[in-house]
């Protein structure tokens, strides 16, 4: 039985992994920096390196590694594997063959996805998404991400738009967004939007331990600092986070009612904060959604952590292969 190799594309690191695609154990995962300054040709060089690398070490001989997926943080072709824009990379990468370029530097069949719905693919299949047909991730960051699983395959819509659910208006009068549109979910409960509240909070001095706890050193609030203001008892961060949360079950509820998905599963950094953002989420879904019966409906974290799209990736690949 063949493996497959899973790599994610990150602004600051590379991860790179054998997976067993019967069972989604990972082996031989390696790790390290983008070094993204460096432009695209290096950066990809880095990936060759890097898979190779691993291969050498798995002591596998090449012909049973099927292929390689790559989790993507941007905009691409996906049939033809070329990047059309990277906003958190330098240069951006415009009309970058990235698919053929490591295809050319190790020999192997290779993939493009977008990173979330790798991830969303990962825990639909040997994570916190098992047992269900359709299924609704969120990977809340420095963005909001998102995936879809509807009956049983992962839903990539048109050049696999699909499931851009940070990008869903909450409000139509609502602050910019990095998109360019006004109101999405992703500037009410995204990492720096949390944050943001926190150093409002700060800055008009309100009673609030979140500044103490960074040495009144404003650049370093983070949804983290908040999440430990709010733990020790801060009013403040609690209520930065009852808001965050509130919004985040607004996005759900449309989910549920235009998609309604048996799981809804949050991954992505501002979920270890875990229920300080989950019990406000779900205490909105019950207030806001009426023509879905809740009680077929989970929202639960993630299970794989960063292996979430290490995983999905190779999956991906798996798959396209087997159409081949």
């Amino acid at each position: 039985m063949k493996k497959y190799i899973g790599c994610d594309l990150g602004g600051t690191n590379l991860r790179a992994g054998i997976v067993d695609a019967q069972s989604g154990e990972v082996s031989f995962l390696q790790s390290i920096p983008t070094l993204a300054r460096e432009g695209h040709d290096a950066v990809m060089a880095r990936i060759a390196g890097l898979i190779n690398s691993i291969i050498a070490s798995s002591g596998l001989p090449a012909s049973d590694i099927g292929g390689i997926g790559i989790g993507v943080p941007g905009v691409m072709d996906m049939e033809r594997g070329i990047v059309f824009f990277l906003p958190n990379l330098p240069g951006n990468w415009p009309n970058v063959p990235l698919a053929e370029s490591i295809s050319a530097q190790t020999d192997l069949p290779t993939y493009l996805i977008n990173d979330v719905r790798s991830i969303t693919y990962g825990e639909w299949k040997f994570g916190a998404g098992q047992g269900v047909q359709t299924m609704v991730c969120f990977a809340i960051g420095t963005g909001i991400g998102g995936g879809l699983i509807i009956n049983g395959k992962l839903h990539m819509g048109i050049a696999g738009t699909a499931g851009e659910l940070g990008h869903m208006i909450i409000d139509f009068n609502g602050p910019l967004c990095g998109c360019g549109n006004h109101g999405c979910l992703e500037t009410f409960a995204s990492g720096p939007a949390i944050a943001a509240m926190g150093l409002k909070a700060v800055t008009q001095g309100l009673t609030t331990s979140i500044g103490r706890l960074v040495n009144y050193d404003l650049n370093k609030i983070t949804p983290e600092v908040i999440c430990q203001a709010a733990l020790e008892g801060d009013a403040i961060a609690n209520e930065i986070f009852e808001l965050a949360g509130m919004y985040l079950g607004i996005g759900i509820a449309n989910i549920l009612v235009s998609v309604g998905p048996r799981k809804v599963v949050i991954g992505g950094g501002v979920a270890g904060c875990g229920d300080l953002i989950l019990d406000p989420t779900r205490r909105t879904v019950k207030q806001r959604v009426k023509v879905v019966p809740l009680d077929q409906v989970e929202i639960v974290p993630a299970l794989l952590g960063n292996n979430a799209g290490v995983i999905g990736a190779a999956l991906w690949a798996q798959e396209q292969l087997s159409q081949v």
